[in-house]
């Protein structure tokens, strides 16, 4: 795990622990929305079709997925929101 990504501030925290999709982008499509433009949000999920649909979600609106990490059956995300 990398320190540098666990030290960073986040603005919000998205709990989606024992969500199925499509809970988890749809809390998250939410989520962000009430974000700041260049805030960072991170994604805590228990959900596997998150790994494809997290990604996914960030190329189609344009915001930066910045980390992933994956361990113990728990998927972390860091999310940017686009600029403006």
């Amino acid at each position: 795990m990398s320190d540098s990504i666990e030290s960073l501030a986040v603005d919000a925290v998205l709990d989606a622990t024992g969500l199925n999709c499509p809970e988890p982008v749809m809390m998250l499509h939410q989520k962000v929305r009430d974000l700041p433009a260049g805030g960072l949000l991170k994604v805590i999920a228990t959900d596997p079709s998150t790994q494809r649909d997290i990604p996914k979600f960030c190329v189609f609106l344009d915001h930066e997925l910045v980390e992933k990490q994956a361990a113990d059956g728990v998927y972390l995300y860091w999310i940017r929101k686009k600029q403006g």
